[in-house]
């Protein structure tokens, strides 16, 4: 068991230093837009929730 688990993390370990990370300039950029994804998305959400719930509320206010 603590062989597999050894070996599991060594090779864990070489799998990291084959991977090609992003540069400081390019994470940053990446979370930008990202946040600016996330931003823009939670308005949409936002607004169409706004006007359904405005829409259901006239429907069930309004008589028959």
């Amino acid at each position: 068991m603590i062989t597999a688990t050894t070996t599991y993390i060594t090779e864990a370990i070489q799998e990291l230093e084959l991977v090609r990370w992003p540069t400081r300039q390019q994470a940053v950029r990446l979370s930008v837009v990202v946040l600016i994804f996330t931003v823009v998305s939670a308005a949409i959400f936002g607004f169409v929730d706004f006007l359904l719930s405005e829409g259901l509320h006239y429907l069930l206010s309004t008589t028959i």
